[in-house]
């Protein structure tokens, strides 16, 4: 019998990608045609990426590269996807689940205001609870204000034995 009551803690990620002309976008799980893939081993969502770090940070398991590391097999071009479900099923194995996550998209590109909405159901759905998106500019400041690449920062909240 847990005397202490429920358990909530709180976790951040952070993650960034150049831009690579020569491959898809793959942004919070969805396909962004037409627009600039990002560079990376897996698929180089970056949303994920952030997403799993805050998860994994908030239940003190560590960060991405300890959990799906760019040398192990099947990661290369991998759907960052599967890696929030890794981080969860972690998670779970410890007796946390996810209240909510919340994501800041740093970056000139792509125009996010219009897929918003399907951006945060398809990532709500991966995670089992509520996932918030915005997006913001560097107004042109920086690496991401020059159209280099994208950032995202994630806060997520976790709870066990509640």
């Amino acid at each position: 019998m847990n005397t202490k009551g429920p358990e909530i803690r709180v976790g951040t990620g952070f993650d960034v990608h150049a831009y690579d002309s020569g491959s898809p976008l793959r942004l919070a799980g969805l396909d962004w045609p037409g627009e600039p893939g990002l560079s990376g081993h897996s698929d180089g969502d970056a949303v994920c990426h952030a997403v799993v770090d805050a998860l994994l940070s908030a239940a003190g398991l560590g960060d991405i590269g300890g959990l799906v590391g760019v040398d192990e097999p099947g990661t290369e071009g991998a759907a960052s996807t599967g890696f929030v479900r890794i981080a969860l099923e972690r998670l779970a194995a410890e007796g946390w689940r996810p209240v909510n996550v919340s994501v800041q998209i740093v970056g000139e590109r792509p125009k996010f205001a219009p897929r918003r909405e399907e951006a945060q159901r398809s990532m709500s759905e991966i995670v089992g609870a509520p996932v918030s998106l915005g997006a913001t500019t560097t107004d042109h400041l920086g690496f991401t204000g020059r159209g280099e690449g994208l950032a995202a920062i994630a806060t997520a909240l976790i709870l066990r034995g509640g």
